[in-house]
């Protein structure tokens, strides 16, 4: 199959779709036949063949056509197609009906003569027909009853016409059919009330309303007073009757009536379709198929409808076999016209899920009799091929209409339009939107959310916002999912303004999107510091008992502690736990912090504190909270407050409230303070390992390493073992200070304890040892002393040394990596290392390790890259040092700034 590729002039992302396949075509077969897409061909079931056959053998030397030039293609055939509807003067009666209804209430006077003015102006020649017309056309529209309302109300009014039978039953069934049945009691009660000014059979009219609004009783009663007084039904009222006593199965009532039209010699093909109907009804088949065989045997030709009853019910009860030798027994007959048939039993397979089954037996009746469904079928199969993205075979059926010159109605256009956006083609579906009012074009719900949510799905955020506020006054608002993907979107991109628009007008039209789209929009909002507009939608949703997600109430405190809006921030905090959310430590440190540096801090800090503890049983976890807070905000002193507190309130503090406290001392550098907490604490229970490494690890952050260093003795002399990271931190301050020596007998110590080395203390002395060959002479000069043999001692010297550049590297990266290995486990910093230490020297061992690493599961980072780049540039391959740079720069990182010194 030949295929392009579609692009839009606005270079909108495409897709491959079979329709492309007749673009083709249509440039080199438009000169012969410029009123189609593709040249009529032969039928075939196999629908690759069919395919095939339609595809033209194209001259060579060939040029593929210009993308703009396929869009302008595809846009004037469908808008000639549409086009062909001739429906103008429908379209406007519906327009001005529309417009009547969305801008004002249906009992504004002033609106009201405007409108009909404005259908006054068209010089309508008012008609039974035309009225029948106008009202079917509302159908299509997606049973527009409002606007048909107006229109039957309009022409009621106007000199000279008189509504008639046929139009009272055909608004009748319009209400029914949308189940508007007390408005349709209500009519009739007020037209019962105004007998005087109706020119029609009153009682006839009553009688089909009450029928059709599925209250038989009441118009048998109102048929039995027509017969007191010597009137009787006309054959339509007659027939309107007996359907709606089938429907209600009032089946001794059906008989009774049945025998008056008989004995008036009123029976018509329409009676003996409603007497099929009350066999099918009652599952009466086989009394249904003998009654429709004796009317066969009177040789004479019966109405399609007759046979299409009998066939429907069969098929809504899953008899397809049934009803299939029934079609083509009176198919063989030649006294039944079959057009109808085909056309329920085409529908019923599709409804039942057997599209394919639909699909196959329109080619074979098209082929063999020549058989062209109507528009309504047609829709039937498009709309089911669409929801099952059988995007081919809807666009071989799309050009099998255009090709039969069956005008499209509404449901054809809006499946072309959806079928445009599947395909890929959105800038086609777009312009023939743009181009609606051309051919009356009025999109349902479906073509508006395809639409908005392939815009979306393409990146054209404005174009899609456009589509939605044309939708709004068209009276359409999209709900749902298409909402999400639209606000989703509009907050994705930072279009904040018209999502904030969106909201107002979901508010306004009662339309309450989920709370997910909402949360999004609010989260959007802090992210782009306008957290009180956050904070409005915020309270709207409050006032209607929506939850605000925990998230988003994260959102929002964040968004007012940036603001210095501590008091807001506080209040959320105490609605979220109303709310049934559960702040984190992290959240009340951030509201504590933002609280402290504020006005008067002392009286908003404890006001929360006393707010908090209201609203539960006194624990030390809310204590906690506070103490970590006022600590992390410089406010020791604060925080201490709150552990007296604690404990006059009878509530003896945990070891978590002394760590919480002591941290609080030592961040604020108040180290005499902490030295004596520390002591406090040693009086009231035993010192164990938390509370040392808590000491020493907070010590060495605020570089008070000798005192870190006493406490680990101290602890050591104890018999408690310092944690790894007490370790880890103290060699770290170390070598930062240059005491190797230092640095290197807590590795003993280490070791003492029977741990390793880890990838952390590994590390560091890799990155020292790159920097200066002091930390190897150290090493040495200290293994000496102390006579250290063992292996794992000795590999990591050698790899100090190797670093160091005293001792000389091995050319092969595997055994770097496994000497390492032996020594520490390696992590993504130590392969960082590796790769420094061999970009000095040998750049294609580095590009080797890089491979390594990148199979063994491990992701380069940025260091990874500019040690690359810096290593390529400093040995002078610069092509290949820029080809790293780029791979660098796709992966989203920038290079440092001493690499760019090179560039």
């Amino acid at each position: 199959m030949l295929t392009t590729v579609a692009k839009s002039s606005s270079n909108r992302r495409s897709k491959n779709s079979p329709i492309l396949i007749l673009i083709h075509y249509y440039h080199y077969s438009s000169s012969s036949s410029s009123s189609s897409f593709i040249a009529s061909s032969s039928t075939n079931n196999n629908n690759n063949n069919n395919n095939n056959n339609k595809i033209p053998v194209l001259p060579s030397p060939w040029t593929a056509p210009t993308p703009t030039r396929d869009s302008d293609l595809l846009v004037s055939s469908f808008k000639d197609w549409f086009n062909r509807r001739n429906n103008s003067l429908l379209d406007q009666i519906f327009l001005i009906l529309n417009t009547q209804q969305l801008h004002n209430d249906s009992d504004d006077l002033s609106s009201r003569r405007s409108a009909d003015l404005a259908l006054s102006q068209l010089n309508l020649r008012l008609s039974e027909s035309f009225v029948l017309d106008v009202l079917n056309y509302g159908k299509g529209r997606g049973n527009d009853v409002l606007s048909a309302l107006k229109f039957f109300d309009w022409v009621g009014r106007q000199p000279g016409f008189h509504h008639t039978r046929a139009t009272f039953h055909a608004i009748f069934k319009i209400l029914s059919k949308a189940q508007l049945m007390s408005l349709l009691l209500d009519f009739l009660d007020d037209y019962m009330k105004q007998r005087y000014l109706h020119k029609v059979r009153f009682y006839d009219t009553l009688v089909m309303g009450y029928a059709v609004a599925g209250k038989p009783q009441v118009a048998l009663k109102m048929f039995g007073r027509m017969r007191f007084q010597g009137l009787d039904l006309d054959p339509f009222a007659y027939h309107v009757l007996l359907n709606s006593l089938v429907e209600e199965s009032c089946f001794d009532a059906f008989h009774v009536i049945l025998n008056q039209i008989r004995l008036r010699g009123l029976q018509t093909d329409f009676t003996n379709a409603i007497v099929v109907r009350s066999f099918c009804k009652q599952k009466l088949f086989h009394e249904a198929e003998l009654y429709l065989r004796g009317l066969l045997t009177q040789g004479r030709q019966l109405h399609g409808h007759v046979v299409t009853v009998l066939v429907d019910a069969l098929c809504k009860t899953n008899q397809f076999q049934k009803a299939a030798k029934l079609v083509q027994e009176f198919r063989d007959s030649g006294l039944v016209p079959m057009e109808d048939a085909y056309g329920v039993w085409i529908r019923d397979l599709v409804q039942a899920g057997q599209l394919d089954g639909a699909l196959d037996f329109l080619r074979t009746k098209k082929s063999l009799e020549g058989y062209v469904p109507d528009v309504f079928r047609y829709n039937v199969l498009i709309c089911s091929l669409l929801r099952e993205n059988r995007l081919e075979e809807l666009c071989d059926l799309l050009m099998e209409m255009k090709e039969g010159q069956i005008s499209p109605d509404m449901v054809t256009m809006n499946a072309a339009l959806c079928f445009f956006c599947k395909a890929g083609m959105v800038d086609v579906a777009l312009e023939l939107y743009n181009l609606r009012s051309e051919f009356g074009l009025s999109p349902n719900s479906m073509a508006y959310n395809y639409l908005i949510n392939t815009l979306c799905g393409d990146g054209s955020i404005d174009e899609a916002y456009r589509v939605l506020k044309n939708s709004i006054e068209q009276g359409y608002f999209p709900r749902g999912r298409t909402f999400s993907i639209l606000a989703d979107a509009l907050c994705r991109e930072g279009k904040l303004d018209k999502m904030k628009e969106l909201v107002i007008v979901a508010l306004e039209r009662n339309f309450m999107p989920t709370t997910f789209s909402y949360d999004k929009f609010i989260s959007a909002l802090c992210r782009a510091r306008r957290v009180e507009d956050g904070y409005l939608i915020h309270g709207e949703l409050d006032r209607i008992n929506k939850v605000t997600k925990k998230a988003t109430y994260f959102n929002l405190i964040h968004g007012f502690n940036k603001s210095n809006r501590g008091d807001i921030a506080a209040r959320l905090l105490i609605e979220m736990q109303a709310k049934g959310h559960t702040p984190t430590r992290a959240l009340y440190r951030a509201v504590i912090c933002c609280l402290c540096d504020m006005e008067y801090p002392e009286n908003q800090f404890f006001k929360l504190l006393e707010m908090q503890l209201s609203r539960h049983e006194p624990n030390f976890q809310i204590y906690n909270f506070f103490i970590d807070g006022a600590g992390h905000a410089k406010k020791p002193d604060l925080a201490r407050e709150v552990f007296e507190m604690m404990r006059r309130n009878g509530i003896e503090p945990t070891l978590s409230s002394d760590i919480l406290m002591l941290q609080s001392y030592i961040k604020n550098e108040r180290i005499s303070d902490a030295l004596n907490f520390f002591s406090d604490i040693s009086q009231r229970r035993k010192i164990k390992g938390k509370l040392y490494n808590t000491i020493i690890v907070g010590l060495c952050k605020v570089n008070k390493v000798d005192i870190a260093l006493e406490f680990l003795r101290e602890c050591r002399n104890n018999g408690v073992v310092p944690g790894t990271d007490c370790y880890e931190v103290l060699i770290q301050m170390l070598c930062s200070n240059k005491r190797y020596d230092m640095a290197i007998n807590l590795i003993n110590d280490l070791e003492k304890t029977g741990r390793h080395v880890t990838s952390f203390i590994g590390n560091i002395l890799l990155l020292h040892s790159l920097k200066t060959q002091e930390l190897y002479d150290t090493w040495v000069n200290l293994k000496e002393v102390q006579n250290d043999k063992s292996s794992d001692s000795s590999l990591l010297g050698l790899l100090i040394g190797a670093f160091s550049g005293r001792v000389r590297v091995t050319q092969r990266v595997k055994d770097l990596e496994e000497a390492i290995e032996k020594c520490f486990p390696l992590n993504i910093y130590t392969y960082n290392m590796l790769l420094r230490r061999l970009s000095m020297s040998e750049m294609d061992l580095a590009c080797e390790l890089f491979n390594r690493m990148c199979q063994r599961g491990y992701e380069p980072n940025r260091w990874t890259y500019d040690i690359l780049v810096h290593g390529f540039f400093k040995h002078g391959r610069k092509v290949e040092a820029r080809r790293w740079a780029e791979e660098m720069f796709q992966k989203g990182f920038d290079l440092t700034e001493h690499t760019q010194l090179l560039i």
